[in-house]
């Protein structure tokens, strides 16, 4: 009951109307207000990306207002992996260790790495606070997360500033699905090569090591 209440009341104030005239209230703080906004959505994770997004695009423009909403968004994603992953082990966490759901998540994110973390994050509704969680649970290397993040997070933020408020449109206009299917390709195809360098590059040092 009262997270339904809870629910309603962000509903209620996270509108594009309120969050435009937040950002208008505090433009003298310039762009901070833009990027603190998908950086708590990280942390607390019942507030609208989707909302905070739009408004940026709408408040600072498509190019500036994807930017910002990235840096936000991209920086809080980070902050909760390093917070897991540095805290991860204690007690408060233990149940999630102990969850067999969650063990099987982390187990697939270990095996796979980069691909399916890249996947997930592009898309808006996809529950990204608890794989936030689970990366830092798990053995994925921060370098493998930062890099789907920083790829899945373009994907997804860029595909709401250019579509912007009317959903329909994307389905309406080809090109836009179009072009946003190829970023996904484009940037899939550039994050695996990354991938393969790093893994590449960190098992010559492995054999190195053990060589010397």
């Amino acid at each position: 009951m009262e997270e339904a209440w809870a629910l309603n009341e962000v509903e209620h104030f996270f509108t594009l109307e309120n969050i435009l005239d937040l950002l208008n209230k505090y433009q003298s703080f310039g762009l901070l207000p833009g990027i603190l906004l998908p950086f708590l959505e990280a942390f607390i994770p019942i507030l609208p990306l989707f909302v905070f997004v739009v408004a940026n695009s709408a408040a600072f423009g498509l190019w500036l207002g994807f930017l910002i909403s990235w840096l936000g968004a991209v920086g809080g994603a980070l902050c909760v992996f390093l917070l897991v992953r540095k805290y991860g082990q204690r007690r408060i966490f233990n149940f999630l260790h102990r969850h067999q759901q969650v063990r099987r998540v982390m187990d697939w994110l270990e095996r796979h790495g980069f691909g399916p973390l890249f996947i997930m994050l592009c898309f808006p509704f996809t529950p990204s606070a608890a794989i936030n969680v689970v990366a830092g649970l798990s053995r994925v290397s921060m370098a493998q997360f930062a890099l789907a993040v920083m790829a899945g997070k373009m994907v997804m933020i860029f595909a709401i500033s250019y579509i912007g408020e009317d959903i329909g449109s994307f389905f309406r206009e080809p090109l836009k699905t179009i072009i946003v299917l190829a970023v996904i390709v484009i940037l899939w195809i550039v994050g695996k090569r990354i991938e393969i360098h790093l893994n590449t590059k960190t098992g010559y040092k492995q054999r190195k090591r053990e060589r010397g």
